[in-house]
């Protein structure tokens, strides 16, 4: 019984390590959203605070190359689907997805959001993988990472893993 107790708190205490390792540490809740200004698949530059403007917003790093990004993406198009049209509290222009690709190859980019149904109009990327310049900014060394920004531009969750994002999102309904 005491190697079976062993075993379990030595897992455990693993765990514990192995998630405080891959903490994000850079970007804190509260703290303003750093600005993000990348193309679209169509080349159009998006720029995330105009998309923030009175709005809420899950951004959402990924990437085609991903197996558990790609695996989390219908839960992703079913969240989007169901709380784009819904009232949050200070946002008078709702509730979106702003996906945020670690991509390289623009080709495989552009497949995974068509066969993934990813139907938010807002994609980007700088086509760098894990050169990106916006990993760089909001400190990802994972994927996927999700982070929920306020309509005041401020953060307001960090999802490290594939929290329960619904939960999170209801707590800012009007």
């Amino acid at each position: 019984m005491k190697k079976i107790l062993s075993s379990l708190f030595f897992c455990v205490a693993v765990s514990f390590s192995a998630s405080a390792q891959y903490e994000n540490t850079t970007i804190q809740v509260g703290q303003k959203a750093p600005e993000l200004a990348f193309n679209d698949p169509s080349g159009k530059k998006l720029v995330l605070s105009e998309i923030n403007k009175g709005r809420v917003i899950l951004l959402d790093f990924w990437a085609s190359w991903c197996g558990p990004c790609r695996r989390a993406n219908p839960e992703l198009v079913k969240l989007y689907n169901d709380y784009k049209n819904k009232a949050f509290k200070g946002a008078k222009n709702g509730f979106t997805v702003v996906s945020v690709s670690l991509d390289k190859a623009k080709e495989a980019w552009t497949q995974a959001i068509a066969a993934d149904n990813l139907s938010w109009p807002y994609h980007m990327s700088d086509l760098m993988a894990w050169q990106s310049k916006a990993a760089e900014i909001y400190g990802v060394q994972y994927v996927p990472q999700a982070f929920l920004i306020g309509a005041d531009g401020k953060v307001l969750h960090k999802f490290q893993y594939g929290e329960d994002q619904a939960a999170v999102l209801n707590k800012f309904l009007k």
